[in-house]
């Protein structure tokens, strides 16, 4: 306990005497953790949403134009004795272009010059959650395309699993590119501590001399790292917080359309202090690194 409470101490002392160099190493770990809470603010809200509307997913059976009333009919017995379904909604033609200049009023000019309407009727099917898991409700899907009548069916679990994989392939990518900039932080922090070891070189000697442990000399190397690479961290939640709340003051009308009422959230706690333990832990690596010089 007593060599930690040294290190602490020191350790602040160091990033306090050597604050000029010592915010480069601050701002190399607060990139690196930018990159990485981008990433992660990113994912968490995306993943929130497609949760959202997995929990809420529903398949679109497109009618064709002269489809008859019987061929719907058998459309709608079977969606309604399946026993995967929680509700459908019959969706005419002139429903559908009603929707249409609704949701997408810049546009609604274009369609006053269409001589026939080009939306067609459908039958929107609500799926229950677990009929997805189990592959039900694949197989009414499939089923339902093979009737007389449909012209075709849209999935929402397509689209939304094709989703999934892109937010996968970006997370990997993303990491990536977080773990360079996090070896990059590191060196900085190495190379400034080192600047403040190379200071104290002659103190570190009559220390040795008088055989005072490998913690005591080492460790305050290490925590000034520590501390260098916990503000680093608290800096990146800080700008990320200010971003979120630019976003949203700029373009939150049209994210809540997106979002379907809802809004962008920031990371929840455990994320947070995964990035600061993160930017420590780095911190940490460098002063390591550079305290290895001092014996």
């Amino acid at each position: 306990m007593r060599a930690l409470d040294y290190a602490i101490r020191e350790g602040w002392a160091s990033l306090w005497r050597n604050r000029g160099s010592g915010l480069f190493a601050v701002l190399a770990i607060a990139l690196a953790m930018i990159v990485l809470g981008a990433l992660f603010l990113t994912t968490w809200n995306v993943e929130h949403l497609l949760a959202q509307w997995s929990s809420s997913a529903e398949f679109s059976v497109y009618l064709r134009d002269d489809a008859s009333s019987e061929q719907r009919g058998a459309i709608e017995a079977l969606v309604d004795q399946s026993g995967v379904v929680t509700g459908r909604e019959y969706i005419s033609k002139a429903d559908a272009l009603g929707r249409f200049r609704r949701e997408f009023a810049e546009l609604a000019s274009l369609t006053t010059d269409f001589d026939d309407n080009p939306f067609p009727a459908s039958v929107e099917v609500r799926v229950h959650p677990d009929a997805q898991e189990d592959g039900r409700a694949d197989a009414l899907v499939r089923r339902v395309a093979m009737l007389p009548g449909v012209a075709d069916v849209r999935y929402d679990r397509e689209w939304l699993a094709r989703l999934a994989s892109g937010l996968a392939a970006v997370r990997c990518g993303g990491l990536g590119l977080a773990v360079v900039m996090a070896l990059a932080a590191a060196v900085t922090v190495a190379s400034v501590v080192r600047l403040g070891l190379n200071a104290r070189r002659s103190e570190l000697e009559i220390m040795q001399l008088v055989g005072s442990p490998i913690a005591f000399i080492r460790g305050p190397f290490i925590a000034e790292g520590v501390f260098q690479g916990g503000l680093g961290a608290l800096v990146a939640l800080g700008l990320l917080w200010l971003g979120l709340a630019v976003v949203g003051a700029w373009w939150g009308s049209d994210l809540r359309v997106f979002l379907e009422g809802g809004s962008l959230q920031f990371l929840p706690i455990r994320l947070c202090a995964a990035l600061v333990a993160g930017g420590m832990a780095v911190g940490g690596a460098g002063g390591f690194a550079a305290s290895r010089h001092a014996v």
